[in-house]
């Protein structure tokens, strides 16, 4: 495959910055997305990977957002988000202080990936899933990092082509023992009793 030179120079510029994984904390408001997209947006940045879901807080969403730019970068876009009403709290990390995950599912066609010499050998080596399989089509399901999702994805092309491939958005949890928004509303809780008796 032959890449443009447009994407060539994209390549480029994303090895000089860091991938840094934003989180937002809000309650479930509808337009939250939409102010929060327009701050990545004003400051011309592609969001690489965005995903939203329930948190372990009852009612409180989690945004996880990945970005390649510069620390300053990521640092002001943070602090943007944050001034919204509805934003709770949000933070940026490297991939070095979190554990994060994506998943990829590959559609193939069934007759071709029962030529493939070892099925269960491809199976075990990308530690992949059998989904769904019929007549026509085999569907695969691989949990990793962008790279080892993607490196299937190149092998099963190469080998015996893909008919539909997506991949989600990254989700992401700290290594610290509880979310940090926990402390945040604990401490806040903690000003709002000082407050009261008084």
């Amino acid at each position: 495959m032959k890449l443009s030179n447009i994407t060539v120079v994209k390549i480029n510029l994303m090895q000089d910055k860091t991938l840094y994984t934003i989180t937002i904390f809000s309650e479930n408001t509808v337009g939250l997305l939409s102010q929060v997209t327009s701050v990545f947006v004003r400051r011309q940045l592609n969001i690489e990977t965005l995903s939203v879901s329930a948190s372990a807080l009852e009612g409180i969403h989690k945004f996880t957002i990945t970005v390649f730019c510069d620390e300053d970068v990521v640092k002001k876009v943070v602090l943007q988000i944050d001034k919204r009403v509805d934003v709770l709290k949000a933070y940026y990390n490297t991939d070095e202080e979190l554990i994060h995950q994506e998943i990829a599912l590959y559609k193939l066609s069934t007759p071709d990936f029962l030529k493939i010499e070892s099925v269960e050998e491809l199976i075990r080596k990308h530690n992949a899933h059998i989904l769904d399989i019929n007549e026509n089509c085999v569907v695969l399901e691989k949990t990793g990092h962008y790279k080892e999702t993607q490196y299937l994805f190149e092998e099963l092309s190469k080998s015996i082509g893909v008919l539909q491939f997506i991949r989600s958005g990254r989700i992401a949890i700290t290594k610290s023992k509880v979310e940090r928004l926990s402390d945040m509303l604990a401490e806040l809780d903690k000003r709002h009793k000082s407050q009261d008796t008084n």
